[in-house]
């Protein structure tokens, strides 16, 4: 009976080192899953850098364990990154129809689509060299050598800016002295180093610059609405999140912060 006592009592104790030791190896994984960050990556139009890095700060003290990681670009070359299955949770666009193509093809995740801002188109010029310019119909003026635009088929600001010409029956005659760039931050860039006389580009744009000065809006109706749409991407391995970041950008706080940097809400 004595050797059966002393047995059982070991065993007692071995039994309770295993569970005091199993009950902190999940103590453990449950603390480092809480506090391991999640990152969630957003392919966003260049235009919107500027206001999405001031989103990018408030959401952190919102969602402190929501890393966001951006990727900027024009929306085209975005476009054909998700659809050769590029690991995007959010795609915001500056043009619906690079948005549309994704959604006939059923890469977007279902209802969260929605139109999240509107801009406007500008032409500007290097500060205080204005070179005469006061419409974009000066733009067909002998002095005027080169002018900065997006390239149409993949920058969206590059299509608009198309659309603009031809409606003033220009686009033919200042084609050779265009400047075509990759994204509209490159074209602001070429206009604020004074590489060119002038170029087309966001209002929002022109308003995070202090090297360059407005010359004309777009005359009215002269181009399709420029409106930016937002949608989680179908392959997302965090829906949730993604489709709570979206709702984030609709809040009042973001609204603010899309504003101060001269967008306009949609919804």
């Amino acid at each position: 009976m004595r050797h059966r006592s002393i047995f059982y009592l070991l065993g007692l104790l071995s039994f309770s080192s295993t569970l005091v030791f199993a009950c902190s190896l999940i103590s453990n994984t449950n603390s480092s899953s809480i506090n391991q960050s999640t990152n969630l990556t957003i392919s966003a139009a260049a235009s919107l850098k500027t206001a999405m890095e001031k989103i990018q700060y408030l959401y952190g003290h919102t969602k402190p364990r929501i890393k966001l990681i951006y990727n900027f670009g024009s929306s085209g070359s975005l476009q054909k990154q998700i659809e050769h299955g590029a690991p995007i949770d959010v795609f915001i666009s500056a043009a619906t129809d690079k948005m549309d193509a994704l959604e006939k093809q059923g890469l977007l995740l279902e209802n969260t689509r929605k139109n999240l801002l509107k801009n406007n188109i500008v032409l500007i010029v290097p500060k205080e060299k204005r070179i005469g310019i006061k419409s974009f119909r000066d733009l067909s003026s002998q002095s005027i050598r080169k002018i900065a635009m997006g390239e149409p088929k993949s920058v969206p600001i590059g299509h608009y800016a198309q659309q603009v010409l031809k409606n003033l029956k220009i686009f033919e005659k200042i084609k050779p002295k265009v400047v075509f760039a990759r994204d509209v931050r490159q074209v602001l860039y070429y206009v604020e180093t004074g590489n060119v006389d002038a170029g087309i580009v966001y209002a929002s744009d022109m308003k995070v610059s202090k090297g360059v000065e407005l010359v004309a809006d777009v005359p009215v109706n002269s181009h399709s609405p420029v409106l930016y749409p937002v949608a989680a991407i179908k392959s997302t391995k965090n829906a949730k999140l993604a489709r709570e970041l979206i709702d984030f950008l609709f809040q009042e706080t973001s609204g603010r912060i899309f504003k101060n940097y001269g967008f306009e809400l949609a919804e």
